[in-house]
């Protein structure tokens, strides 16, 4: 299964902030720029609930060729995933692998295109 979600990849990890609440105890959240990112990007991830053991490619086309870490940008969608339920988790028992994620520019038409594939039974 291969899809594209459009936009600038937007990590979670490095676009925090914190909050307060209303009794004043501090929390973190995801920025408000990782917030409309996650938004936007529920319409184009299907909702499939997998549950077996798979690879997940990211193809990560960035818009500026700035430093960015591809582990968290790799959570970011994730968690992505997980809640918009193309996944039902990501733990190692479902996402064994990400071979062939990477981070290439693409100033025109930045985006994320998503590739699953399940992987080989390896039970010996």
């Amino acid at each position: 299964m291969t899809f594209t979600i459009p936009g600038n990849p937007v990590t979670k990890k490095n676009h925090q902030r914190i909050l307060k609440t209303r009794d004043g105890r501090s929390f973190v959240a995801p920025s408000a720029q990782y917030k409309a990112y996650e938004d936007s990007a529920g319409w184009f991830v299907p909702a499939k609930n997998i549950n077996a053991p798979v690879n997940v490619k990211c193809l990560y086309f960035m818009e500026t060729k700035r430093r960015v870490d591809l582990v968290n940008l790799l959570e970011s969608t994730m968690d992505i995933l997980v809640k918009y339920g193309c996944l039902k988790d990501d733990d190692s028992k479902i996402v064994q692998g990400h071979d062939g994620s990477r981070v290439l520019l693409d100033r025109k038409n930045p985006r994320v295109e998503v590739t699953i594939t399940k992987m080989e039974d390896n039970d010996g």
